[in-house]
Order: structure tokens, then sequence, then C-alpha cells
């Protein structure tokens, strides 16, 4: 089994940049909210479906202090002056019970725009996908704005079962871990 609390990997972009894919830290709050007003207007909205200008300390709270058996939290990291920063993140949460034969999880990523077509978000889905498939999960679910291509674009990547529903103006994906679908 995978040891999610102490996951670590290192990685290289392909213009030779160092990257680290770790998971989240209760003491990365400041880096969480350095990355959160890093990120774009636009890459906030398509993030959260809505304008969202600051982040609580609450949320800051939720977001770094995970139980990894619920929910599990990956982030990216690079050394910029020799100081680390997040440059992107992923989560998935149990939907269902860790006890159903088949649980699903909701899965939702973030990618620095100075970063994005590097194949960080397809990166987080597959160590993700890799600890999800460990624990049992069969499914990733997610919501996600028409507008936002990119991500959709990851998900029909991924070579796995998918089914795409609209529903209220978004786009409900489940892709199938366990290769089996409907």
């Amino acid at each position: 089994m995978i040891d999610v609390k102490n996951y670590k990997k290192s990685d290289v972009l392909k213009d030779g940049t160092a990257i680290t894919i770790r998971t989240v830290r209760p003491e990365d709050k400041q880096m969480m909210r350095d990355a959160f007003y890093d990120l774009e207007r636009e890459s906030r909205y398509t993030r959260y479906f809505g304008f969202k200008d600051h982040v609580t300390d609450e949320e800051l709270k939720k977001a770094t202090e995970v139980d990894f058996e619920k929910e599990v939290a990956l982030v990216i990291t690079i050394i910029v002056a020799g100081k680390e920063i997040i440059i992107g993140g992923g989560r998935y949460i149990l939907l269902t019970a860790a006890s159903d034969t088949a649980p699903a999880a909701e899965v939702a990523f973030t990618i620095e725009e100075d970063y994005q077509g590097n194949g960080l978000a397809s990166r987080l889905f597959g160590h993700l996908a890799d600890i999800a498939r460990s624990k049992g999960v069969s499914a990733f679910e997610a919501e996600v704005l028409p507008q936002n291509k990119a991500m959709l674009a990851v998900f029909a990547s991924r070579g796995l079962p998918m089914d795409k529903k609209y529903i209220d103006g978004l786009i409900h994906v489940t892709l199938f871990l366990d290769g089996n679908g409907l």
C-alpha cells in the first residue's frame, strides 16, 4: 500500500525545471495562501465556479489539514531563489463510504497559469489515481465549467472509460479508474 501521508515524488519539466509532487502539510498554509493570490482571477473562477477574491484562515486549514483517508491532497512545488513555492495542487474527496464496494471520489485541480501546458494536471491526476486505486476507489467525479476546455482535455486524455453529462450549466464527468465504466 502507498504511504500517502509521506508521499513524495521528484520529476522534471520539459524545460528542465525540477518539481516535487508531495502531500500537502499543515505547515503549507502560507504557501497555499501565496499560491491562491498568485492565481489570476479567471483561474480562480474556473476552480471555484465564481469570482473569489480572498481565502480565509478556515479555508486554508481545511486545505492543508487533511486526513488522507477520506481526502487526499497533493501539491506541486518548485524552488525559486532557495524558497519552495506551490505551483499547483490536486485533491480527491470520497463521495461514498470507504466500506462501499465501489467508492467514488470527487477530484479537482489548480495549476498556476505560468505553468499550465506542462502536463502538471495530468501528472497530478496520475498520482491521485494511483493512490485512489490502492485505497479501492473505483471512480473519480468532477464538475467542470463548459469553458474549461483544458480540464476537459486532461480528463479525456487519460484513456479511461468516461461518462459526461451536462447538468445545471456544468459538465459532470465520471472517470472509471478500474477501467470498467458504466
